[in-house]
C-alpha cells in the first residue's frame, strides 16, 4: 500500500519581515495561509486599518490577572464559564467559583459592548456580549475587547469568524504545549477599511442575530421552568435522597442485589437519581422511557467507520460533539457522498427537530436540530433520538436538556478512560408525561419556536459573513 504524502509548505521572506513579528523564527508565525490572508487585507481597494494602536479601532483589550480558582458547590458559589463555552448558543455554567474569589473579580464580569476571544488552547473562539453573557463571570483565558464604535466591534467579530481572519489571528500564537495569544498581538493585525455603510449593515445583521438568539434562549428557559413547576421539581441541591446510610462517617448506601441492574460501579447507583425518579412518579401522569413508541420512532447510534473527506462541492457537511451546542458548527468538514452513501442515508444524516446527545468523551450535551442543520451529518459519537412526531419533539428536548435528566443520562456512562453511552442506555432514560396536556403543548411549542428563531439567527449571521467575504475578495 502506497501512502500519499502531501508536499511540505514553504515560504521565503526577507529578513526584515521578521522585525514586524518580534524576530520570531517559528514557522507558525509565517503560516502560508495567514500570509495570503494578510495580503488580501492589505490589497483591499479602500485600504486597511490596524486593529489596535495608532488609528486603530480598538479602545482597550485585556484579560484578568491569573488567580487561584477555588471551586464551590452551586448553592454556595458563583456561576463560572469557560472559554470553550464562548461559541455556545445558550451557555450554562459547569463550574461554580467560591464567593471569596468572585469578589476579587468584581470588575471582570462581562459588560455590554465587548468582543470576547479565547486566548489559550483553542484560540480564536469568539462572541459578542449579549443578554446570554452580560453579567456572567468568564475565566482569565478570555480576552475582553472594547471598541471606539459599536459597529466596529461587530465588524471585527465577523472578520475574525472568516477563515482569513482566523488564519491571521492564529498566526500570532505562541507556546510549546498549549497555544496562547496576548492582547498585544492584536496590534499586529490589520483589517479592511470598508465603507461605514457596509460596516453598519454588517453590524445590524449581527445585532439582529444575537437578539434572535437571546429570544430563543428566553423561550427555552420559560418552557423548562414551566416543566419543572408542573413536576414540582425543587432545585437540584435541595433534593434530599433517603438511601444514604447515616450511621457511617462517610457517604455509603445499601442496595438489594435485585436492583443492581447488572452494574457494580458506584457511579450508576446514585441516590439523587432515585430521588428524582420518585418525584417524577409522584407528580407526572406517567413516566415512560425515551424508547417508548409514544416518544420516539427510533434511536440511532452510528457504527464506527473510517472517514473519507472531500471538498465542499463533492461532500455533505459533517461535524462532531464538540460543536453540538454552537449556532453554526465551526470547522465543518465534508464527507464523501460516494464512499459513505449508504451510511449517510441510514445513520449519519440529521433532520430538523431531531434530538442529538453526545455519547463519547464529554457525554450528555443535548441539542435539538435546527432547520439549517437539516440534511447535514454528525459523527458516530452522537446519538440521534428521532421523535415520534413534531407534537412531542420540543418537549423531548426540554426534558433531555434539563439538569435533572442530565443526571439520569450520566449515571449510565461507562468506560475506564473515555466515558461512553449506548443507544440502549439512552432509550431507557425516563421521561415524564405531564398531567396537564395543554401545558405539555405549550412547552413543546415554545421549544419549536425557539428552534426556529435559531434558524433565523443563523441566516442573519451567514448573510454578514457573506458580506465580509466579498469585502476580503475585493468585490465590495
Amino acid at each position: 500500500m502506497v501512502t500519499k504524502v502531501n508536499p511540505p509548505q514553504w515560504y521565503s521572506l526577507p529578513i526584515g519581515q521578521t522585525e514586524n513579528l518580534d524576530h520570531r523564527l517559528d514557522a507558525s508565525a509565517y503560516n502560508v495561509e495567514a500570509l495570503a490572508a494578510i495580503s488580501k487585507v492589505r490589497h483591499y481597494k479602500d485600504g486597511f486599518l490596524p486593529l489596535w494602536g495608532e488609528n486603530g479601532i480598538i479602545c482597550n483589550a485585556y484579560y484578568p490577572g491569573r488567580y487561584k480558582r477555588i471551586y464551590s458547590s452551586e448553592k454556595d458559589g458563583v456561576p463560572f464559564y469557560l472559554p470553550s463555552q464562548l461559541e455556545e448558543v445558550h451557555p450554562h455554567p459547569t463550574k461554580f467559583i467560591a464567593l471569596k474569589t468572585a469578589k476579587k473579580l468584581a470588575n471582570d464580569y462581562i459588560k455590554a459592548n465587548l468582543l470576547l476571544i479565547s486566548r489559550s488552547g483553542s484560540i480564536g473562539k469568539s462572541t459578542i456580549s449579549s443578554r446570554s453573557t452580560i453579567g456572567k463571570l468568564f475565566s482569565d483565558d478570555v480576552i475582553r475587547i472594547s471598541f471606539n464604535n459599536i459597529y466596529d466591534l461587530v465588524y471585527t467579530y465577523v472578520f475574525l469568524n472568516t477563515l482569513d481572519g482566523l488564519h491571521i489571528l492564529r498566526s500570532n500564537n505562541y507556546g510549546a504545549v498549549i497555544d496562547h495569544i496576548e492582547p498585544e498581538h492584536l496590534r499586529n493585525i490589520t483589517i479592511p477599511n470598508a465603507p461605514i455603510e457596509l460596516r453598519k449593515k454588517i453590524h445590524q445583521l449581527i445585532m439582529d442575530s444575537f437578539e434572535l438568539r437571546d429570544r430563543s434562549n428566553e423561550l427555552i428557559d420559560t418552557a423548562q421552568n414551566l416543566l419543572f413547576k408542573e413536576l414540582s421539581l425543587p432545585p437540584l441541591d435541595e433534593i434530599e435522597p433517603k438511601q444514604y446510610d447515616t450511621n457511617n462517617k462517610f457517604r455509603c448506601i445499601s442496595i438489594c442485589a435485585s436492583l443492581l441492574d447488572g452494574r457494580l460501579d458506584v457511579s450508576y447507583h446514585v441516590p439523587e437519581v432515585e430521588a428524582i425518579i420518585d418525584i417524577l412518579q409522584n407528580n407526572a401522569s406517567r413516566v415512560l422511557k425515551i424508547k417508548d413508541p409514544e416518544i420516539s420512532r427510533c434511536i440511532i447510534l452510528p457504527g464506527r467507520f473510517k472517514r473519507v473527506y472531500v471538498d465542499k462541492k463533492h461532500g455533505v457537511p459533517f461535524f462532531g460533539g464538540k460543536q453540538l451546542l454552537q449556532l453554526t458548527p465551526s470547522n465543518v468538514k465534508y464527507l464523501s457522498r460516494t464512499h459513505h452513501a449508504k451510511r449517510i442515508a441510514q445513520q449519519l444524516t440529521i433532520s430538523e427537530n431531531m434530538c442529538v446527545i453526545s455519547c463519547s468523551g464529554t457525554i450528555g450535551k443535548v441539542n435539538i436540530v435546527p432547520k439549517h442543520w437539516d440534511g447535514w451529518t454528525l459523527s458516530q459519537h452522537v446519538i440521534r433520538v428521532v421523535p415520534s412526531s413534531s407534537d412531542i419533539a420540543g418537549y423531548i428536548y426540554a426534558w433531555l436538556s434539563s439538569p435533572y435528566c442530565k443526571m439520569l443520562i450520566l449515571r449510565n456512562s461507562y468506560g475506564a478512560v473515555i466515558d461512553e453511552l449506548s443507544d440502549d442506555q439512552i432509550g431507557n432514560v425516563r421521561i415524564p408525561i405531564l398531567k396537564d396536556a395543554e401545558k405539555m403543548k405549550i412547552i413543546n411549542d415554545d421549544i419549536l419556536n425557539a428552534n426556529h428563531l435559531r434558524y433565523e439567527a443563523a441566516l442573519k449571521e451567514e448573510a454578514a459573513l457573506t458580506l465580509m467575504q466579498k469585502i476580503l475578495d475585493n468585490e465590495m
